[in-house]
């Protein structure tokens, strides 16, 4: 912006100069011309003026961002429980390709009643939430949950885990924060003395920092893998708090 200032202030400059040089006013009066002369210029005239001209080249990077931003594909994470059986995955895979899905990451967790997936899918922007449900029940899954989200999912799963080991270590005391987001999950401050843990929806950790954590995800029950990733994050909480 400097440089295409300078590039356009600097003729115009010139021939004010020039003029101003040839005309027959006293030596002070041609100072003061001068200075206003090359006020008006430079501040309401040529500055304005070339910014508007070079606006479409200086941001060009950034309006090309933009379209682009636009134009992409809705992200969402899809999770479902799906029989463990061979061509339980692929008859998945076939209905998402069938909406223009591309499937951008996928992990398989085992569980007692069979395998649960979670999926990253991109999808052309007219595919719907509903349209994803349709899917993985044609498939043959259960209890699916579809939800919006961002590109930061795309990092798997350990890699989200040892961001959040690191975050614990340094500050033992955010253990709830730090479990919460690890797991997409709400911190129950005051769960009621009869709460049950049966359902899955509901996880209690036990943590000398905070005392007994309790986290919730109605609609969408905790994982065996994901119970294990909170219980380390509270022993290795506990454990720096002891060595501190």
């Amino acid at each position: 912006m400097t440089v295409a200032n300078v590039l356009v202030m600097l003729p115009v400059e010139l021939a004010l100069h020039a003029g101003v040089l040839l005309t027959d006013l006293p030596y002070l009066g041609k100072v003061l011309l001068l200075t206003l002369a090359a006020t008006l210029l430079a501040v309401w005239v040529v500055e304005p003026s070339a910014a508007r001209l070079l606006r479409r080249w200086l941001h060009a990077p950034a309006l090309r961002a933009r379209v682009r931003l636009r134009a992409a594909d809705s992200l969402w994470r899809v999770r479902a429980e799906l029989r463990d059986e061979p061509g339980a995955l692929a008859r998945l895979t076939d209905e998402l390709s069938a909406l223009g899905a591309n499937i951008l990451d996928l992990q398989v967790q085992r569980q007692p009643e069979g395998a649960l997936d979670e999926l990253v899918v991109a999808t052309p922007a007219e595919v719907r939430e509903e349209d994803l449900l349709d899917a993985v029940a044609t498939a043959g899954g259960r209890a699916a949950v579809v939800r919006p989200t961002t590109a930061s999912v795309l990092a798997d799963a350990q890699t989200r885990a040892l961001s959040h080991a690191v975050a614990v270590a340094d500050r033992p005391e955010e253990l709830p924060q730090e479990v919460a987001e690890l797991l997409r999950a709400s911190v129950v401050r005051d769960p009621p003395p009869g709460c049950s843990f049966a359902g899955r929806t509901l996880l209690k950790i036990p943590s000398v920092t905070s005392g007994a954590l309790v986290l919730a995800r109605p609609g969408e029950p905790f994982t065996i893998a994901e119970s294990a990733r909170a219980h380390r994050l509270a022993e290795l909480a506990e454990l720096t708090t002891l060595r501190r």
